[in-house]
């Protein structure tokens, strides 16, 4: 392994993860997942991100998941990294679908931990610390790991955490899914060695990055606000920063009441500002009623057109 490639991966910004939009037939809608790479080129993003919960992958048969690969990395044409989150019940099926993604030109991997069945407990940590290092041995690009207890229902302790990258030395940069503060005492811990970046919608965006945090994995909905108010705070503009922030954030706690209210409305806000609708909603956990397609439609007047 190289391993003077993977040092610094140089991972920092505002990283749009792609939405899944699916067509009135229920299939991948090729039009819809071109358009958000476009808007991600022309809004200067560091990279575009794929098969995370944004992407609604649980839903995403295999042959699905290696396409949103292939077209993703289609449309990057070279001009942004790709970033695939890697999911999978064993080891062997993660290795297999990360080897896919680096054949497709995939720059770096984000791991979730194996999917717990229903009503089924969550494992030791000594598990999860295992399967990490399992699927990460030998693959030659940076690795990371969505760390995101919250919404996985599992995660490693920041001490485990350091330890996995003494262990391994691809794993370079860590998503994070939780409070500031939380993060705070994660990069502490193992910001020397990686950066760290956090999600959740862009909840907290400000206080993130002065906790530390390199940047972001953020639905498309609002990321090239997101992509300003960042770029405004690393220039040392703090006022435009907050400034920028207050305007954004209604827009943010909105669709991040949950998960599935970010597939129902925060897609649809996305969809609105790249100028189609969504067609299709497949097995979603909520309908969108009047009052909330109404306040979504509100947001992205608001946040104005894509790119």
């Amino acid at each position: 392994m190289n391993t003077s490639t993977l040092h610094d991966p140089g991972i920092a910004g505002i990283y749009p993860i792609l939405y899944a939009f699916f067509d009135r037939d229920n299939r991948l809608d090729r039009a819809a997942m071109r358009r958000q790479v476009q808007a991600a080129i022309r809004a200067q993003a560091p990279g575009v991100a794929v098969l995370g919960l944004a992407t609604e992958v649980n839903k995403l048969t295999r042959a699905e998941r290696e396409q949103l690969i292939r077209w993703a990395a289609e449309d990057c044409t070279g001009e942004l990294p790709l970033t695939v989150t890697i999911s999978g019940s064993s080891v062997d099926a993660q290795r297999d679908l990360a080897r896919f993604a680096i054949e497709q030109g995939a720059a770096w991997l984000i791991l979730q931990p194996p999917p717990l069945s229903p009503g089924e407990a969550p494992r030791p940590e000594a598990f999860y610390f295992d399967f990490f290092a399992s699927v990460m041995e030998g693959i030659e690009v940076p690795v990371g790991i969505q760390n995101a207890p919250e919404y996985l229902g599992v995660g490693l302790a920041p001490a485990s955490l350091r330890a996995l990258a003494t262990r391994c030395p691809n794993f370079r940069v860590l998503k994070g899914e939780g409070p500031s503060v939380t993060l705070a005492d994660t990069i502490a811990m193992v910001g020397d060695l990686m950066p760290v970046l956090n999600g959740r919608g862009g909840m907290e965006l400000l206080d993130n990055l002065r906790a530390g945090c390199a940047g972001m994995i953020v639905a498309p909905d609002c990321f090239d606000w997101q992509q300003r108010i960042y770029r405004a705070f690393r220039s040392g503009d703090t006022d435009q920063a907050d400034a920028l922030y207050q305007q954004v954030l209604p827009a943010i706690v909105f669709v991040m009441q949950s998960l599935d209210t970010l597939i129902c409305y925060g897609k649809r806000i996305a969809a609105w500002r790249m100028g189609f609708d969504v067609e299709h909603d497949r097995d979603a956990k909520i309908q969108p009623t009047r009052f909330g397609l109404e306040a979504a439609h509100r947001f992205a007047q608001t946040l104005g057109p894509l790119p």
